[in-house]
């Protein structure tokens, strides 16, 4: 099958042929024809499978169908993403696929002049991409006026959930036309994405290319059962088996990843980071030196997981294991991108134990053991400040085996516990 056959218009076919894209991925092959007949679509599939065209094609092909101009401070159709570099990724994709048409696209994103921002969307935008705390921002200068938007996207629907951005969409989504189309994606599918969908979709299509949390068979996944403070010794051993490929590291926290990225740099490494407390100038500075490859080492946090795609990424190394499983699924889907293959490897301390638990829970896997042995664990909660999505329980805290390795004892079940957020 060629995207001739899924109902494309002939110059949006040409314009992805040039682009050398020339055969749709399963989730394409699935969710257009959906989509192009006007239907709601739920769309869940691995990272890195084309979901952005799966969705922007069918809205460039009804958008230059209907020729309608948008005007002034208004949107034709709207993407919203949980995160700046997931917006921006987004939004390069969708400009390259409307290359030689009329249509515009627009971002709007935090960390970046508002004025700007106000400026462009004077002129009215086609399709605008935005994270809907900027956009919230916008609405409320009334800079921009969402009533003849019929096309509404939720794109990486479950980290909005994970980051709050439910209590903003509530807001946004009434605005809307009430006759439009919508459409969601996700790579994981937590029990709270169906009340989204029946909150904001009609008699929806499901799509799924595969199993929810399901990570892509072409990432080789191992884990090293490593105290903390041998954790970055081993990295920078790894690191230079492979000097030319570039490796993204995720931390935890934002000041643990900004002290890991400095102390790789004295040791050598060209190292650049990521994370909530790097303006939007710096972020987008360091994803252009690791695409362009004058930095070959990435530390981020999950601020990152959901935007970066560079097909050259071959390592993933999860320095801090994520506290939300789904998280996990995320990070190592940065590799293996367009059909590549990749490496995804984690370090999981004494008291990670029960993250490692959750993630082959959710991925529904046994992660390969590459050095080390499980760390025993005792009690019956997790550390202080982890869970799985929608947890809110309690209970008294754990205590660890001190580093201790199992003697075959299985790790307790761990209730769940609100964890704080970290960028």
């Amino acid at each position: 099958m060629d995207f001739d056959m899924l109902g494309l218009s002939p110059k949006l076919t040409a314009s992805l042929a040039a682009q050398g894209i020339t055969e749709p991925t399963p989730i394409q092959k699935q969710a257009i024809p959906h989509a192009m007949n006007g239907r709601d679509v739920m769309g869940l599939a691995q990272t890195g499978t084309g979901k952005t065209a799966a969705f922007g094609l069918p809205l460039i092909h009804a958008l230059t169908k209907i020729g309608v101009k948008p005007k002034p401070k208004s949107v034709n159709g709207l993407i919203l993403a949980p995160t700046r570099e997931l917006a921006n990724q987004i939004a390069e994709n969708l400009r390259a696929y409307t290359g030689g048409s009329h249509l515009s696209v627009a971002i709007v994103v935090g960390g970046v002049s508002i004025n700007r921002q106000i400026n462009r969307l004077e002129r009215g935008v086609d399709l605008l991409v935005a994270t809907p705390g900027r956009l919230m921002d916008l609405l409320d200068r009334r800079a921009v006026s969402l009533s003849d938007a019929k096309f509404l996207v939720l794109d990486e629907a479950d980290q909005m959930l994970d980051l709050g951005f439910i209590h903003a969409l509530r807001k946004i989504a009434p605005l809307l036309a009430k006759d439009r189309q919508t459409m969601l994606f996700s790579a994981t599918m937590p029990k709270q994405m169906n009340e989204i969908a029946s909150a904001y979709l009609v008699d929806p299509v499901r799509v799924e290319v595969s199993r929810p949390g399901q990570t892509a068979d072409n990432i080789t996944q191992s884990v090293h059962f490593i105290a903390q403070s041998e954790k970055q010794g081993l990295l920078m051993e790894l690191l230079k088996k492979h000097p030319d490929e570039r490796a993204l590291v995720f931390g935890r926290t934002k000041h643990g990843s900004e002290k890991l990225m400095k102390n790789l740099d004295r040791a050598g490494f060209s190292t650049a980071s990521i994370h909530g407390n790097k303006s939007q100038g710096q972020r987008d500075r360091a994803i252009a030196a690791f695409k362009a490859g004058t930095v070959k080492v990435l530390v981020a946090t999950d601020v990152a997981a959901r935007g970066i795609d560079i097909p050259e990424v071959m390592f993933v190394y999860n320095y801090d294991l994520p506290n939300v499983a789904e998280n996990y699924i995320h990070r190592i889907g940065r590799t293996a991108r367009a059909g590549a293959s990749g490496a995804a490897i984690a370090f999981c301390a004494p008291d990670e134990m029960p993250y490692l638990k959750d993630i082959e829970k959710v991925a529904k896997q046994s992660i390969t053991v590459a050095s080390g042995r499980p760390w025993e664990v005792t009690g019956a909660t997790k550390p202080a400040g982890s869970r799985r999505r929608g947890g809110g329980g309690g209970g008294p805290r754990q205590n660890f085996g001190g580093g201790k390795p199992a003697q075959g004892k299985p790790a307790s079940a761990a209730p769940k516990r609100r964890r704080r957020r970290v960028a």
